[in-house]
């Protein structure tokens, strides 16, 4: 099957991981995909495919973590990770890859641009069957602006996703929601998302040695307004966890700088920065006794389920499918109100508990392994694409929003 993959390749953000993950792993089980995604420095005015299929003008050569498969990149004029402006000419752009790669079917990781609002329309002229992931994280009780303002996204996406033949959500509360909103039913399928439980698991690690801790617990992730760090960090600072224990921010945001001259070292916080190479996050993970995430609002964490299968204990807010993943005793779930408050609590508990920790990383792994495995995800998704080749749903006549 030939997948024509529409997705982001930078900067770096959960739906990269994505991306890069799901098209890697179809690439192994012997489909054909095409990656296309936006480049500031693309040229709208150039053919983006060179004449012989299954090559183009650029590689993943720089990343070998990146699928080695033709890529077409899409002029954009701003890129970020939470959304995408492209330029006037990517929609023609695209239409016109697209012809000449005769893909079976398009899969757009949607990036949140005015282009996914185009794409049935595109499809539908070429004739060509269109499924969408649709990742924008949310809180199921809306109890907060952010949260607020991110079922604002799904309101606006809603009546155009009716017209996708398909729809992925992480969650049947990501499906209730937009059924509610006007999608049909039979055009949400729910796949979570899976990471390589091969690859991420339990293994050695001297980060303990390298940063002469003996507990380790662990961010990862945006610094950003909707990941709630602060709260975290106020709670880490006022439970005193002594000299011992070490608590590591990775990722970069918006409100990185700001946190970091209140929150250091005299305080057991080590900020780590963006870590892009995937060998030495994996090698936090498996050095770290417990895994927090704090957010207001979430979709399904590829972080807390990466952290999961390495075996850290999990701790997460009950916000998006985050609470789902840990339920039934596979690790511990917050009230996003109250954040700061419950870790004060439970972060002297986990420090003073090996014990605890280890059975919590434990459930924690098995859960992954039952529910949210990279293989699963994929034969999921490959009967998914098998059931929109041979029964698409007819779109034509239809009255576009």
């Amino acid at each position: 099957m030939h997948i024509a993959w529409l997705g982001k390749k930078s900067p770096f953000c959960g739906n990269v991981t994505y991306s890069r993950e799901v098209t890697n792993a179809l690439l192994e089980r012997g489909h054909h995909v095409s990656f296309l995604h936006f480049a500031q420095d693309a040229s709208p005015f150039e053919n983006p495919l060179l004449s012989s299929r299954g090559s183009a003008i650029a590689s993943h050569t720089e990343d070998r973590s990146w699928p080695s498969c033709p890529e077409v990149p899409l002029p954009c004029l701003y890129k970020s990770t939470l959304y995408t402006i492209p330029t006037f000419k990517s929609s023609k752009v695209l239409a016109q890859s697209l012809r000449q790669l005769k893909p079976d079917l398009v899969h757009a990781s949607l990036t949140l641009s005015p282009l996914d609002f185009l794409l049935p329309e595109i499809c539908e002229e070429l004739n060509l069957p269109l499924v969408a992931t649709f990742h924008p994280p949310f809180d199921r009780k809306r109890s907060t602006l952010t949260a607020s303002t991110q079922h604002l996204t799904y309101q606006l996406y809603a009546p155009f996703l009716a017209h996708y033949d398909r729809t992925i959500v992480f969650s049947h509360i990501q499906r209730d929601i937009l059924v509610r909103l006007g999608v049909p039913p039979h055009r949400v399928a729910v796949i979570p998302n899976g990471v390589d439980a091969l690859k991420y698991s339990p293994g050695p690690s001297n980060l303990k040695a390298e940063l002469n801790a003996g507990r380790i617990f662990v961010y990862q992730g945006r610094i950003a307004l909707e990941k709630n760090v602060e709260a975290l960090l106020k709670a880490w600072k006022q439970s005193e966890m002594g000299s011992d224990s070490k608590l590591l921010i990775v990722g970069d945001g918006p409100l990185a700088s700001s946190l970091m001259a209140s929150y250091g070292s005299e305080s057991g916080i080590l900020w780590f920065g963006f870590v892009g190479n995937e060998r030495q996050r994996i090698n936090i993970l498996r050095g770290s006794d417990v895994f927090i995430l704090p957010s207001l609002v979430e979709g399904l964490s590829l972080s807390l389920l990466e952290a999961m299968a390495c075996g850290l204990a999990s701790v997460a807010t009950d916000a998006g499918a985050d609470g789902e993943a840990l339920a039934d005793g596979a690790g511990v779930i917050l009230n996003p109100q109250r954040v700061t408050a419950q870790l004060q609590t439970l972060l002297p508990l986990f420090r003073d508990h090996p014990e605890m920790t280890g059975l919590l990383g434990y459930k924690a792994r098995q859960r992954v392994l039952e529910r949210y495995t990279l293989s699963k995800n994929i034969t999921e998704l490959e009967a998914m694409y098998e059931g929109v080749l041979q029964y698409p749903v007819p779109v034509s006549n239809t009255n576009w929003v």
